[in-house]
């Protein structure tokens, strides 16, 4: 971690943050709007669909700007989107809260991703990259646990500003640390898109939709799933979220790791098939209070190792579309987020039991796997 990089972590710590304390306060939400758990699930794919129409569109607008300028402005509006969680007084208007919340999410990771190899020394790319998501680590590692905390114990408004506040300190710390670069755009718009017009660029997106969604099919319902079935009091949630995080934080850099030193398909390959044993484990294991407290750890690690091999992916198949590319990974992720909550949901409605949704996340990890495997066959001379 640099001092230019700083601002990139900050950025991620204050996104993490608000992308995934609502999965840890979902009970409290429902609870407090009055509605029940699956439809409080909707809260988020509301935010992951912000961010699928906000990645492209946003890099899109604002990609002849310096990279600095572009961040600054995506940082100022996620600061402003994220407070108004604070005021909203029903469920629809926080529905609608979270959606613009989720706006300025994927551009901020797209351009951020870029600057990131751009600052990076030769051959530490992907390390670099895994820098800027450590902040993504350290929010669910330390934040999110004690937003979560704050949010259950006084009132879950509470965890809304504490995210403004980190948008705040963001922004500044982007306006003083960050290098003053020129605009990353290179080419055209419809010249960027041309890349987006090939089955090689939907391959890879389909590949994080649907295997990263094996993860957010777990990870959206984790608070129940320790509460009812491995049968943690309520109050110890925000303690074992720590137990993810720090899962994450390890697969992070892992994932950098790999990423540099493997080529990246055949790391993603691996991670996600690691993360198919995982999530059967999860299933049938967590009744078992010390066994779902490792396979919190493990998932967690496996669950964030995949993210920076497979923007490596993306990024060395997307010559001279490289932002726009990086955005739409961005949303691609996010679709996985709304995908695995959606269909991680799924039994809940039919009145099964909170485990079954980290089955649902080993067939989507188990389909993502498969779907590496043949483009890694098909495009492995790229690597």
């Amino acid at each position: 971690m640099t001092k230019q990089l700083f601002p990139l972590a900050l950025g991620g710590l204050a996104i993490g943050t608000t992308e995934f304390i609502i999965m840890g306060l979902l009970p409290d939400v429902a609870s407090s709007i009055d509605v029940s758990i699956p439809v409080a699930g909707h809260l988020i794919s509301a935010y992951a669909f912000g961010v699928v129409i906000g990645a492209p569109t946003l890099v899109a607008l604002s990609a002849k700007f310096p990279p600095k300028s572009i961040l600054i402005v995506l940082m100022i509006l996620f600061t402003i989107f994220n407070a108004f969680s604070i005021i909203a007084p029903d469920y629809n208007t926080l529905l609608m809260s979270r959606f613009f919340a989720g706006l300025p999410h994927g551009a901020f990771f797209g351009v951020g991703t870029v600057v990131a190899t751009k600052l990076a020394q030769k051959g530490k790319e992907a390390q670099a990259i895994s820098s800027m998501f450590t902040g993504l680590t350290v929010a669910i590692l330390l934040m999110v646990p004690f937003v979560t905390f704050i949010g259950h114990n006084l009132h879950w408004r509470y965890a809304f500003g504490i995210v403004s506040l980190l948008g705040l300190l963001t922004i500044l710390s982007l306006y003083l640390w960050l290098p003053k670069l020129k605009p990353l755009k290179t080419v055209t718009f419809k010249e960027e898109l041309e890349f987006f017009k090939t089955i090689k660029a939907w391959h890879i997106l389909t590949i994080v939709a649907i295997g990263f969604g094996g993860l957010f099919a777990w990870f959206s319902y984790i608070a129940p799933l320790l509460i009812h079935v491995s049968q943690f009091d309520a109050s110890q949630v925000s303690y074992l979220m720590i137990v993810a995080g720090a899962g994450m934080v390890v697969g992070n850099i892992m994932g950098g790791y790999l990423a540099d030193k493997k080529d990246p398909a055949t790391a993603t390959i691996m991670l996600l098939s690691f993360m198919v044993i995982s999530l059967i484990l999860v299933f049938f294991l967590s009744e078992n209070k010390i066994i779902s407290i490792l396979l919190t750890f493990i998932c967690g690690a496996l669950a964030m190792s995949i993210g920076t091999p497979i923007n490596m992916v993306m990024l060395k198949s997307a010559k001279h579309s490289e932002m726009l590319a990086a955005a739409f990974m961005q949303a691609a992720f996010n679709v996985a987020n709304s995908l695995g909550a959606f269909f991680g949901g799924i039994p809940l409605f039919f009145g099964l039991s909170f485990s079954y949704p980290s089955l649902v996340g080993a067939f989507m990890a188990g389909a993502g796997a498969l779907l590496c495997i043949i483009f890694y066959k098909k495009y492995q001379q790229s690597f």
